[in-house]
Formats: structure tokens, sequence, C-alpha cells
């Protein structure tokens, strides 16, 4: 079995915690937040990542936390016009073997937290970050920020979009401000009119915009995103408090709906949406980066966490069939890299689908809806998401 550093405990740094600890190996987590929680709001969660949770043994806290939503829809966000788009209840299990899940991306992050100290109660060392890293021979050292080492087989960087390890291995690269910034917040559902309180997850879309909404935590609240062509922004952090305000100055031309759910929001927070192109390697010798530090993406597939979750049982199962880390290593790369592009460029392309000018008339809007989001279409767009499995894919 091998000893395994892993650079970041959250969503992808923790999952892969999990898968490695689970085949037996040694596992130290190395976090430079002092205190163990996630920030942000919703995620949505295709088949593709529930049917890992259920592999690893999470489907029981899972259903304690996660919204089944019943469908998505499109909504036209001047007039609230409707057009359902598919479902995501019982459909999903049929056609993919597993669920479709909104959760709270803290409470997700407490069940992956609770199982890792479950297998191993040090595994993670909170409040040391990674500075870098060293290999020699047939080991790495993970340099701290406090000054320490830790030596072993391998490092996974899992240390987020500003990845360290990803800038020593590959450079900064290079980002590129979108001219779009999001807004995202949450609202108890009881604040809402009852209308507004279905379990349905919504597309609204516009020119120059566009709204997500969805039910998390049972139901209990609603994830709300507001996307916005804006040049003024260009902060790249989930953490930037607004104002209410300032977010209905943006989405002032939005449906009633749309402003009501703003008017409840506690503290709206925004961020400026970044993009890159996919790196051309994810590994280097006895180092690998993977989700956010990896195929940092835009979120308009709503793919960043599944796809972590697709890395980390990934790299468990290379590991399982190769010789020594490098090998496990080149076999991961050689099994994401052509999927986490496609995911990433086809969260791009689908920024244009939400934002077509064609959205400015009630007519437009109908004609456009109906042509861009008819079953087939959905269904090539989409589909391959949820059918690819992690769990058996040819490594």
């Amino acid at each position: 079995m091998a000893d395994i550093l892993i650079a970041g405990a959250g969503l992808g740094g923790l999952t892969t915690a999990l898968a490695l600890l689970q085949r037996g190996h040694h596992v130290r987590v190395f976090e430079q937040a002092a205190e163990l929680r996630e920030v942000g709001a919703g995620v949505q969660l295709g088949a593709n990542g529930t049917r890992i949770l259920i592999a690893l043994g999470l489907e029981a806290a899972m259903q304690q936390v996660v919204c089944a939503a019943t469908s998505k829809e499109i909504r036209l966000g001047t007039t609230g016009q409707s057009w359902p788009t598919f479902d995501l209840g019982e459909s999903s299990v049929e056609r993919f073997g597993a669920p479709y899940w909104m959760v709270h991306r803290g409470d997700l992050h407490k069940v992956l937290l609770d199982a890792v100290r479950g297998a191993s109660r040090d595994a993670i060392r909170a409040g040391d970050g990674c500075a870098g890293f060293e290999q020699s021979g047939d080991r790495v050292t993970l340099r701290l920020a406090s000054g320490a080492q830790a030596t072993g087989d391998l490092l996974i960087g899992a240390d987020g979009v500003h990845s360290r390890i990803r800038q020593q291995m590959f450079g900064h690269g290079a980002a590129h401000f979108t001219g779009i910034m999001a807004w995202r917040g949450l609202v108890p559902m009881q604040r809402l009119p009852p209308h507004q309180r279905r379990l349905v997850g919504a597309n609204w879309v516009g020119v120059g915009g566009h709204v997500v909404t969805y039910p998390l935590r049972r139901g209990e609240l609603l994830n709300f995103v507001g996307v916005v062509e804006r040049e003024d922004w260009r902060v790249e952090s989930w953490n930037q408090p607004g104002s209410r305000e300032e977010c209905l100055h943006d989405l002032a031309n939005w449906h009633e709906d749309v402003k009501t759910i703003i008017r409840n929001i506690d503290t709206p927070y925004k961020w400026a949406l970044l993009g890159r192109e996919p790196l051309e390697h994810y590994a280097q010798g006895r180092v690998c980066v993977m989700g956010d530090a990896a195929h940092p993406t835009l979120p308009f597939l709503a793919q960043g966490a599944n796809m972590a979750l697709e890395d980390a049982v990934v790299i468990a199962r290379c590991l399982d069939l190769s010789d020594g880390p490098e090998e496990a290593l080149r076999r991961y790369e050689n099994a994401r890299l052509q999927r986490t592009a496609a995911i990433v460029r086809g969260s791009s392309d689908n920024t244009k689908r939400f934002h077509n000018p064609a959205l400015g008339s009630p007519e437009g809007a109908a004609a456009y809806v109906e042509r861009e989001f008819q079953p087939d279409k959905v269904k090539q767009r989409y589909d391959w998401l949820y059918e690819y499995d992690a769990l058996t894919v040819t490594l």
C-alpha cells in the first residue's frame, strides 16, 4: 500500500482520501484553513457523481441532506414563461442507474469529512497549507506553510482553482476574464410565496444574463445564482459579499419572481468568472493535480464537483491497477484529459446558449427555446455527462 499526501481538504481532496483509505492506503491530507468547513452554496450532482458517493457507502448520510428535485425547466427571464426540459426524479435512476441530487456544498463537505475521519481519525491536518514540493528518487516531499515537511510515495494536488501545486508544475497559466460575473445566495423556502417553493430546478434565460435556482437541504433552502455580463468586477472569489440593492440593480429587468428571491437573500455574494484553457498534462512523476486544481471550469454544465468525484475514484482505481505511483498517475492522466477538456469547453459553449440575443422578445424566445431545448438536443448535450461511470471506465 502507498503512503499518499493530499494537498487540500475540499470536496475533491476528501473524496480522494476516502477512496484511498477504503483501499488500505496510508493517507495524510493537509489543509490551509484552520477550520474545516466548505464555503459556497449549492452543488448539483448528476448520476455520474451520485453513483460514486453511493459506492463509497455514503448514500444514507447523503439522503439526510440532499434534495432530489423532481424536474428541470427553462424559464424566460422577462415574462417567466416556462418549458420543461427533463425529469430529474425517478428517470435519472431508470436511465443512468443513479439519482440526481442537489445539495449544499457545506452539507456534502461534512458528510465527506465525517467519513474520512471515521476511516482514519488523524488523516486530516488542518491549518497548514501547501507551499511547494520536491521529488527525489522514489519519494516526494511536500513543503508546508509552517516550514514543516511531509514525505510520501506520491502527492495529489487538490488545492483548488489557485493551486500552488499546479503553478509549480505548469506555471500560472493564462486565465482570461469572461466579461461575466455571478451573484449567489441562499433563501429559506418559507420566506418565499407558495408558488416559488416547488422542488424544481430552473434555468432562467435572457439577453446578457441568466439565473439558476434549485432547492437544497430537503427543500428547506433555495439556491440562487444570477449571472450577468459586467466588466467592472474581476475578483475570482466565492466569499466577496455584495448587497441586495446592487444585485437587484444588475437584474432590474428580470421577472418579479427573480427579484423576490433576491430581496429575501440575507447576503448575496459575487464572483468574477475566469476562463482557462484545459491543461495538456495532469501529472509529473509522483505528483498530480485533480479537481479544480486540474480543470477549473465555468459552472454552466454543473459539473465542477462531479469531475472532482470522478477524478478521485479514477486515481484510486489506477493505483489498484499499476505497479507504482508514476505508472498510476500516467494512467489517471490518460483516462481523464479528454473528458475533462470536453466538459470545460462545453461549459463555455453554454454561456452563449443561456445569453442569446434571440431571447429578447417573447416570440423570439419561444422559438429559440423550442429549438435549442428540444428533447433530442437536451439528451445529446447532457446524457454523455451522466452516463459516464468512473467506477468501471476502462483505464
